[in-house]
């Protein structure tokens, strides 16, 4: 299977007017998007950076980011994520970490490169998006784009690299290294509409991208998510490499007003969000929206994605109520993507957390044997199918992770699950962030959901705190809708009509709002900092 850059060349040599990037309610063509990359792409020559060497993009969102990420495929560099919240020590890790070689930064992070830049020796290449004022050192990027003539182009391989940092829940950030042909295996789906698989040349990539755009079948997504997090950056590349176009919004922090208008705008056909941080502000919109007499333009719209986090069925109902909606409820992790799915559609009945099996995704219990459909054994789940490499400099996690098993190689990232006698999985949680009470593993997923379907409650988040009798005990650190008022007892009584007894709550910890990733993913050690502090005071 080819290279990123090549496919995406291909692409803007055959489709040079159409849309490949947006942002806000600006677009750039394939042809500006190649052009521009290729003119990033010689900067990164001049500089030293290469084949193998790694380019960090600390950036917010922004037709910069996918130019970047672009420019060092092109060169056969690999691309890594950073998280722009990170701070100095973080930042330093990161950096060092990955031996990069070229760092491209928002001018507003300008400070928190200053403080690790001299302690970076392998970095070559500092690039400032937006400013006035240049970070010593630094060039600024609107100057690499306007002096420099585009790079010619190269060959290159499909085995080149795309790393994803992910934080997880405890330690340090680590690189999932991702061959450009395994994140490609995964983008079926999108050329299922030319009934054809995915395509292995080149020149096939490009025939297919063409001959969607001549059906008017081009998907145009908006990534609502940070391009930094999975779930955006895997699409994103996915929608790209289909000749679609890759649309993210201006506001740093989540507009649900800008999203329905960016859609309309762009006419945009599919929308990548991350569960309930997402959904619940973008019915609310809708909902404010209509009831003013001024609905949004839903009309282009044909699929909304969820991935990373829970997506409540109540939700999903919502949306199927004000349109006909296919609605993927995807099941995957930075390591491990297309592990399982839920389509709902049409008469289909939403439901929260429960997933059709992907072809090449079993459950294996923690002593390595199969779960059997239907005997309520829990699992992990363990994709054979599209693996990476495993994490960069980490041999001793790697393993773990990406373990043999009778001769096949797995990628385990730590979701447990059940099977029920269907096949029909029940998705339980990671399990490091499984509580321990009493000798029962609680997973704080289910008893969030439980507690979420409350309509008083916002949000919430589940941890564990040490208890002498029983290990640990569940606690729940949740926000109400303001203005409610409900006793614990009553949230207490709610979730058991959900789940068993023993998985409810022994405290509830109440604050104005729940603390998140820019993504939407829970940020449990914030919640356990927080539980921590309210069950001392």
């Amino acid at each position: 299977m080819p290279n990123f850059a090549s496919i995406w060349e291909g692409i803007a040599d055959a489709v040079p007017d159409a849309p490949a990037a947006a942002h806000g309610f600006d677009m750039h063509t394939w042809g500006e998007f190649e052009d521009r990359s290729a003119r990033i792409a010689a900067a990164l020559t001049a500089a030293g950076v290469g084949h193998d060497n790694k380019v960090a993009l600390y950036l917010y969102n922004g037709f910069e980011y996918e130019e970047a990420q672009f420019a060092a495929f092109k060169q056969r560099a690999v691309p890594c994520n950073v998280n722009y919240r990170y701070l100095s020590d973080e930042l330093h890790y990161l950096l060092t970490n990955a031996d990069a070689k070229a760092v491209f930064f928002d001018h507003t992070l300008a400070d928190r490169i200053a403080e690790v830049k001299d302690r970076c020796p392998d970095l070559e290449l500092l690039v400032q998006v937006g400013g006035g004022t240049l970070l010593d050192g630094a060039v600024h990027y609107d100057d690499l784009t306007a002096h420099h003539e585009p790079a010619p182009r190269i060959e290159r391989s499909g085995d080149d690299l795309w790393f994803l940092y992910t934080g997880g829940t405890t330690g340090h950030p680590k690189a999932v290294m991702w061959p450009h042909v395994e994140l490609q295996k995964n983008s079926a789906a999108f050329y299922r509409p030319l009934g054809v698989g995915v395509p292995e040349t080149v020149e096939d990539a490009v025939a297919a991208a063409v001959e969607l755009h001549e059906r008017g079948r081009t998907t145009r997504v908006l990534a609502g998510a940070p391009l930094m997090h999975g779930t955006s950056g895997i699409v994103s590349l996915q929608v790209l490499s289909c000749g679609g176009a890759v649309t993210t919004l201006a506001s740093r922090s989540f507009d649900a007003k800008e999203l329905w208008e960016v859609v309309a705008h762009h006419r945009l056909t599919m929308l990548a969000i991350v569960g309930e941080a997402f959904s619940r502000p973008m019915l609310e919109e809708l909902d404010r929206a209509t009831a003013a007499g001024e609905p949004h333009d839903l009309s282009s719209l044909f699929q909304i994605m969820s991935s990373g986090v829970m997506w409540s069925k109540e939700s999903k109902a919502r949306f199927l109520s004000y349109k006909t909606l296919t609605l993927l409820d995807s099941l995957g992790s930075s390591e491990s993507p297309g592990q399982g799915q839920q389509l709902t559609k049409g008469d289909t009945e939403a439901t929260t957390g429960k997933f059709q099996l992907g072809e090449s995704t079993v459950v294996i219990t923690d002593d390595g044997r199969m779960v059997t459909p239907g005997s309520g054994e829990t699992g992990r789940l363990a994709n054979r199918g599209i693996v990476p490499l495993g994490y960069f400099k980490d041999e001793r996690k790697t393993a773990e992770t990406f373990p043999t098993i009778d001769g096949v190689r797995y990628s385990i990232p730590g979701d447990y699950a059940t099977v029920e006698a269907n096949g029909m999985i029940t998705l339980l949680g990671r399990g490091s962030v499984c509580i321990n009470s009493g000798g029962e593993k609680i997973y704080p997923e289910e008893v969030e959901e439980a507690l979420k379907s409350h309509p008083d409650v916002v949000d919430c988040n589940v941890v564990g705190l040490p208890d002498e009798r029983w290990g640990q005990t569940v606690n729940a650190v949740l926000s109400l809708e303001p203005g409610t008022e409900v006793v614990d007892d009553d949230l207490v009584a709610h979730a058991r009509t959900h789940i068993a007894a023993y998985k409810t709550p022994k405290r509830i910890f109440r604050v104005d709002s729940i603390m998140r990733g820019p993504n939407g993913k829970p940020d449990y050690q914030w919640a356990q900092k927080t539980a921590e502090e309210l069950a001392g005071g």
